[in-house]
């Protein structure tokens, strides 16, 4: 079986307030950091052998911050793991790194170790966007360590950047842009901020402590100038908040938007495993808690196990494949639900094709479209439960 690998590393060093992956912080030679490597590597030796994995086509690490194991630490783990893809092969591994724990001798560990593609979390420029917004780290570092990446892995890194934070306007994200874009990465991913419930700055902006946060609008307004700005600079949207150079889109996460096999190893990961003979899913959640999970017991991979029936993965499958530009694959979901796209939701994409909204061949939501992906999918999902019941 082909699967790719997603492994969490849920350590950081400091905590983001908007952030709600699950990470706890550390300190350099905290013996956790060790400890998690044991037992992430013997997690993914046992998890290929039991699904007889073959080789895995895509590796991401992420989190977290992986770049707070180090330079010896991101080694160990990518050298572990090499058994797991065919180094004769063209496999794209990315490591996630932020800026003030990625320095050269991490950079180049990775890069010697068999990664290829570099993905910082650069997020802003501006030094009270960032602030306000509870970012850790300081926006003077960005510079030195953005030029560090371009030259170590040269048209193969990508860097986040979110719009809609506070202080921020159209002038200071299009500068971030620019700035940007001046280390050439092949790929950017352009976030719109969320408060997720539960995060410090959801509490903060609940409670009327955070200033200067651009409103609704003005935030949707932001992100389609940054949208637009990408365009123009040769940046293709391929994905909702992702843009690239020609010939540069993440493989590892079309994976996810094709809904193809992948591992989840880690506290707080999730992996899903697709039976295409039945139209249905095994989703493996590893439970969140380093400590419990550093306890396990030999054997126990710490995660539970949810089927997914064929009407839920049908839904999941239109979540994620109308995420993508080109759409959800017409020949793999006939394959996988013994049923035509088409014959699935024809009132949903005859509508939407009215509105000017989908393209034909394969039906693919349009730049504006996904600009209200969630309303179609309410259409679809309506359609979907009557169609099977």
């Amino acid at each position: 079986m082909e699967a790719s690998f997603y492994i969490h590393v849920p350590f950081c060093s400091g905590l983001c307030d908007y952030c709600d992956f699950y990470s706890v912080p550390v300190r350099q030679g905290d013996e956790r950091l060790g400890q998690y490597l044991d037992r992430v590597l013997l997690d993914a030796r046992e998890t290929a052998c039991r699904f007889n994995a073959g080789p895995a086509p895509t590796v991401y690490i992420g989190g977290g911050t992986p770049s707070v194991l180090g330079a010896s630490g991101i080694r160990r783990l990518l050298n572990g793991l090499e058994g797991f893809w065919n180094s004769g092969a063209a496999v794209e591994i990315t490591v996630e790194a932020n800026p003030e724990t990625a320095d050269r001798a991490f950079l180049e560990s990775c890069r010697e170790a068999g990664a290829t593609r570099i993905s910082l979390g650069v997020q802003s420029f501006h030094e009270a966007s960032r602030k306000a917004a509870g970012r850790v780290g300081d926006c003077r570092i960005l510079p030195e360590r953005l030029a560090m990446v371009s030259e170590i892995f040269p048209h193969a890194f990508s860097a986040d950047l979110i719009s809609g934070l506070p202080f921020q306007d159209d002038a200071v994200l299009l500068r971030d842009l620019e700035t940007l874009l001046s280390y050439e990465p092949a790929h950017v991913s352009l976030y719109a901020l969320t408060l997720e419930e539960g995060t410090p700055l959801y509490e903060a902006c609940r409670a009327g402590k955070v200033a200067s946060l651009p409103s609704q609008d003005e935030a949707d307004l932001l992100w389609i100038q940054g949208r637009d700005f990408l365009e123009r600079s040769g940046y293709h949207q391929y994905e909702v908040s992702n843009f690239c150079l020609p010939g540069k889109e993440s493989r590892h996460n079309l994976r996810y938007w094709r809904m193809e096999n992948w591992f989840g190893l880690g506290p707080g990961a999730s992996g899903t495993i697709i039976d295409d003979e039945q139209g249905t899913a095994l989703r493996l959640t590893v439970k969140s808690g380093i400590e419990s999970w550093l306890d396990r017991r030999p054997g126990d991979q710490g995660a539970t196990e949810e089927l997914i029936a064929a009407p839920a993965l049908i839904k999941e499958t239109l979540l994620m494949g109308f995420r993508y530009c080109k759409g959800p694959d017409p020949e793999l979901f006939k394959k996988r639900f013994r049923l035509d796209l088409e014959d699935a939701i024809p009132g949903t994409l005859a509508s939407w094709r009215g509105k000017g909204l989908l393209r034909d061949s394969p039906a693919a939501l349009t730049a504006e479209g996904l600009l209200v992906l969630d309303r179609f999918l309410i259409e679809a999902f309506a359609e979907i439960d009557a169609f099977l019941h």
